[in-house]
């Protein structure tokens, strides 16, 4: 754990890169464009015009935003005092990438094609590396216990072919492996942090499986555990109304971000609006950080803040191409 009092210049070049982030009436500007071209010309008015100049195709704005996020992650690793804060939140990339290079090898043995276009640079591991490791069978050097992941992987595909057991497997390892990078960080904040997104995946779950009526006896292999509300009370909601789950979970913070879900009957759309409401539901975890002039949580405070301005923009710039509905889109921006 390192000295909380190292974290006041960290602190103070976070406040100064908050220039970066984009305030309410640039995402308005963006949110009134006409068409993606006059999108595009307000975002060149942002910090992301230093990433607009490599762009083939305003259609391709995902490279933008992602090259915009890298810098962000890369920047914060070269003066945080403790990297795992950094680590921790790029991790889920990495897992993202796994399972990518996974799928596209199965793909290619059924004559299909690798999609290598699908892997993302915001992950800790280079993308190049990752693949090298893939591709020649050769996991030693992977960090993250994906050195024994990923063979397992591989193995439990071969004796199921089902990838979505794979990725059941791969989901429990990244939490494991975050839990280790949240205690050895000795911050509570982390901690709190952590299990907001357990708690918010395992309610994902949780809807997506009610939708698909599935058994009760066959939803625990889908939750995961070290959240705020243990597994066994969420498996127990799953033959209840949604309507009565906020209700259900009033003991726990998450539950009161449930309640106005109620008003949505229909599941499709209920599983949309969620992600809204989960992602603002670890922003208010992390609120509180930034008032702590030596606080190691503005760390990850500061990148949410970010990851959530990249949502928003991404919502917006394909609600923009696809002349999508503006009301339906402004009800799913998130409030940082």
């Amino acid at each position: 754990m390192v000295p909380s009092e190292r974290y006041a210049y960290t602190v103070a070049r976070l406040r100064a890169m908050e220039n970066r982030l984009l305030d309410e009436s640039v995402l308005q500007r963006l949110f009134d464009s006409e068409d993606l071209d006059s999108a595009m010309k307000v975002l060149g008015e942002t910090p992301y015009s230093s990433w607009l100049v490599e762009l083939k195709s305003n259609a391709d704005f995902d490279k933008v935003l992602e090259a915009e996020l890298n810098y962000i992650y890369q920047e914060l690793e070269k003066f945080v005092p403790d990297v795992r804060l950094v680590q921790i939140a790029r991790l889920p990339y990495d897992f993202h990438n796994v399972k990518v290079l996974l799928k596209s090898q199965i793909l290619q043995r059924e004559g299909g094609e690798r999609r290598f276009d699908l892997l993302t640079p915001l992950g800790n591991i280079d993308t190049d590396d990752l693949i090298l490791a893939v591709e020649s069978e050769d996991y030693r050097l992977l960090p993250f216990g994906l050195h024994r992941a990923v063979p397992r992987s591989v193995l439990l595909f071969e004796q199921t072919h089902d990838i979505l057991e794979v990725e059941k497997y791969l989901d429990s390892v990244l939490f494991m492996e975050m839990t280790k990078i949240a205690e050895a960080s000795g911050v509570d904040t982390v901690w709190n942090w952590l299990k907001g997104k357990i708690d918010s995946e395992n309610l994902r779950n949780l809807l997506r499986l009610k939708r698909f009526d599935m058994d009760p006896s066959g939803i625990s292999p889908f939750l995961h555990e070290g959240g705020f509300v243990s597994t066994e009370k969420l498996v127990g909601l799953i033959g209840e109304p949604v309507e009565s789950w906020s209700r259900d979970l009033s003991f726990a913070d998450i539950g009161l971000t449930l309640h106005h879900l109620q008003e949505v009957s229909d599941l499709g759309s209920l599983i949309v609006q969620i992600e809204k409401v989960l992602d603002e539901y670890i922003s208010r975890i992390l609120y509180k950080s930034r008032y702590g002039a030596f606080s190691p949580e503005n760390v990850l405070h500061f990148l949410w803040l970010k990851e959530m301005e990249t949502k928003n923009l991404r919502i917006i710039l394909v609600a923009i191409a696809n002349h999508t509905d503006k009301e339906v889109v402004r009800g799913l921006l998130r409030r940082g």
